[in-house]
């Protein structure tokens, strides 16, 4: 099951939206993000990415499908409140590259996408003059009750690609929770790279 991978932008990041929707789903339906994702919300979400001729869709396909995938943009091209978090802290937001999400099937898993994702992103970002890459995590109380004991938090691999926390950067966000009747806030801490 090996993956090929493909970068993707402008007019040919459409045509894979429905599919990087539907990965959005079913990854994050996972911890920690828990998220209760449907087809509408993400196509408004990532419909954005089609209209920006600079943000990039990254595919890991296995047999002809897409198995994987993660999209990055101009920071001033996402929600209002991240970039307000961004510039909070003094960045000037026409200096950032922001990688969204990197999801990929977990029988996926292990065979270098999260390294392919984030090169072609930082490619990406160093052709349109960026000089940092930041992306999010979601951030979760240790003692939460839907909390995967086998879950391995993804910090080491981050910090091996020269990302590093950005103290006191956080953003929040809204989604519903699986099992929940509506959506909550969750905190997102920001991770960064000079590029």
């Amino acid at each position: 099951m090996s993956l090929t991978f493909r970068s993707l932008t402008g007019a040919q990041i459409a045509p894979v939206l429905d599919d990087v929707a539907r990965l959005r789903i079913a990854v994050f339906r996972d911890w920690p993000y828990l998220y209760d994702g449907d087809l509408d919300y993400e196509r408004g979400y990532l419909g954005q990415l089609a209209g920006s001729p600079d943000a990039i869709v990254v595919t890991a396909e296995a047999d002809g499908r897409i198995v994987g995938a993660a999209t990055g943009a101009p920071m001033e091209g996402h929600a209002a409140d991240f970039g307000q978090a961004v510039a909070a802290q003094g960045m000037d937001l026409r200096d950032v590259f922001y990688c969204a999400e990197s999801v990929l099937l977990p029988e996926y898993r292990g065979q270098g996408a999260g390294h392919a994702f984030f090169d072609a992103r930082e490619a990406q970002a160093r052709a349109l003059g960026r000089r940092h890459c930041l992306f999010c995590a979601v951030v979760r109380p240790d003692d939460h009750p839907a909390r995967d004991p086998a879950y391995r938090p993804l910090d080491a691999f981050w910090k091996a690609r020269g990302y590093r926390k950005i103290e006191g950067m956080v953003a929040t966000f809204a989604w519903r929770d699986i099992g929940a009747s509506s959506e909550t806030m969750k905190p997102l801490q920001f991770w960064g790279k000079a590029l």
